[in-house]
């Protein structure tokens, strides 16, 4: 089973692909984990990641492509895997075709988690992350239990910047302008598959579970 979740920041989708990724036993693949990874590693498309990331520039595509060909080719990829973040692009995902098919393997969904701006700006303008620890707060859905301090480790709870407002809205704008031809691209290949992401991420798995295991 091979997935790619799509969706705009806060839409759940990071959640939604660790949900399936223990229930189905198949790798997550974030794109974060996997720069995280290759450098640690020190992989060559790990190293050629790096030598752009320390001189301050953006990672091409053609190396982002290179470190996911290099990371589908491990072993605990045998079965399938959920991408998370990658492709971002329709470039991304016309080389993402590419390396697929070398391997005679295809996408088998393309999972979109439609959520509303108004949902996705409440979400994420209400979450609170502890200073220290990281751990992960919502001022409505899971305050801590005194204001402000972090309930594991008692250093400030805050409102990281990329949280607020005016950062969520633009990270918005940013999610349409890039992903919206993507969706086409998929819808062409009647590879998508769109999800309500109002719902609670109980329902939204079931809905999730409920195609997955259609096609079984």
């Amino acid at each position: 089973m091979k997935l790619i979740m799509l969706g705009p920041p806060g839409a759940g989708k990071g959640s939604q692909a660790k949900i399936i990724s223990k229930e189905y036993n198949i790798p997550h693949i974030s794109t974060g984990d996997m720069f995280r990874n290759a450098l640690r590693n020190e992989t060559p498309m790990g190293l050629k990641a790096k030598s752009f990331m320390d001189k301050g520039e953006l990672v091409p595509d053609e190396v982002v492509n290179g470190l996911v060909e290099e990371r589908l080719q491990n072993e605990d990829c045998l079965n399938g895997y959920v991408l998370d973040g990658y492709p971002r692009t329709v470039n991304q995902a016309e080389a993402l075709t590419m390396i697929l098919d070398k391997n005679n393997q295809s996408i088998d969904y393309v999972i979109s988690i439609d959520t509303s701006d108004k949902t996705v700006i409440k979400r994420l303008t209400g979450r609170r992350t502890c200073s220290n620890c990281g751990a992960i707060y919502h001022i409505d859905n899971n305050p801590p239990e005194v204001e402000g301090v972090c309930n594991f480790c008692q250093h400030d709870v805050i409102q990281r910047d990329d949280d607020k407002e005016d950062t969520v809205r633009n990270r918005l704008e940013v999610y349409k302008e890039q992903t919206q031809p993507l969706i086409n691209y998929y819808k062409d290949l009647n590879l998508l598959v769109e999800i309500d992401g109002e719902k609670d991420l109980s329902d939204v798995f079931a809905n999730i579970q409920e195609i997955l295991e259609a096609s079984e």
